[in-house]
């Protein structure tokens, strides 16, 4: 196809309807949304200011911590405000260029958050397993190749959709049931084969974010293995708690997605729309506002230093 024959195949914009069915509950169900984002916003925020100011905090955990947050704030950031705007304020209109960026932004940034939760997984392996070469083995140096690794990753497993997505004839199909864009929702507006497109999505997910789950949950049993047979109940104990925040993290991130996945895919006739889109909006806002709290309240060393920071008189006692 020749390129002035694409750019004529495709709309110039598309129209995001929010939840259809539940038009009339848009304005309350965008109240938690809302409040869910500055808890979000908020929460990663604080965790940021504490690890990036404490340098008690700078071990290879913390940054990881760190990082996980950033990934957290530009996911919701990057759908929640024109998800407020449509289901507030009834701008339903996106420029499909925007849309590919907005998508684009979505599924990169999911990938690296799948690459930051590995990391934190190995991170946790090493200073279980072989605590004695921790700091040699997970530098400064090596962090930096692993997010180095994880962007690049990502970007090279995502791009791909924007070529697969440019290249269909949508037939002036515009108005697109979800309150933000995503790979399948803007391919199944084609009026073309999205075969293509379906088989690399499911390549992508099972290869990148599948394998990422799988790797982790080899590290847990070595991890798991290794804890028990530490002698003191101490170091059990405490192992275990540090290894729970984790685990709880990853649970939060990977159950909404994959059951979003898996619904989007093989349950498009049977869920209704409105329960998809639901909880595809959850999947980008329940990470992002929980990971903080797990982190905050199960970590001693965030927790204190937090309270010292929000109490900076008892902090000095």
């Amino acid at each position: 196809m020749s390129p002035s024959n694409m750019s004529d195949s495709l709309p110039v914009t598309l129209f995001l309807t929010g939840m259809p069915g539940l038009e009339f509950a848009h304005l309350w169900i965008a109240v938690p949304f809302c409040a869910m984002y500055l808890i979000a916003l908020l929460g990663n925020a604080a965790l940021i200011l504490v690890i990036s100011t404490e340098s008690a905090l700078h071990a290879p955990m913390y940054l990881f911590l760190c990082l996980l947050s950033l990934t957290d704030l530009a996911l919701s950031s990057t759908t929640v405000p024109k998800m407020l705007a449509i289901l507030w304020l009834h701008d339903n209109e996106i420029s499909f260029s925007g849309c590919l960026a907005q998508m684009f932004c979505v599924h990169s940034i999911y990938a690296l958050e799948s690459s930051v939760l590995l990391a934190m997984a190995f991170d946790r392996y090493v200073a279980i397993c072989n605590p004695l070469k921790y700091t040699t083995i997970l530098n400064h140096t090596v962090i930096g190749q692993i997010v180095f690794a994880g962007m690049f990753r990502s970007v090279a497993i995502v791009s791909p959709f924007i070529f697969l997505l440019r290249r269909l004839h949508y037939c002036g199909h515009r108005v697109m049931a979800h309150t933000y864009c995503e790979h399948m929702g803007i391919a199944r507006l084609a009026c073309a084969s999205i075969t293509v497109n379906i088989v690399y999505g499911l390549t992508v997910a099972l290869l990148a974010m599948g394998l990422d789950s799988i790797l982790i949950a080899i590290s847990y049993g070595f991890i798991l293995r290794a804890v028990f047979r530490l002698p003191s109940r101490d170091a059990q104990k405490k192992a275990l708690s540090t290894c729970g925040s984790h685990l709880g993290v990853i649970l939060v991130f990977y159950i909404p997605a994959f059951f979003s996945f898996l619904t989007h895919r093989f349950g498009h006739n049977r869920v209704p729309k409105h329960v998809h889109i639901f909880l595809a909006n959850l999947y980008v806002l329940v990470p992002p506002v929980l990971n903080p709290i797990i982190y905050g309240a199960r970590t001693k060393e965030i927790r204190s230093r937090l309270l010292r920071l929000l109490h900076p008189g008892k902090g000095s006692v």
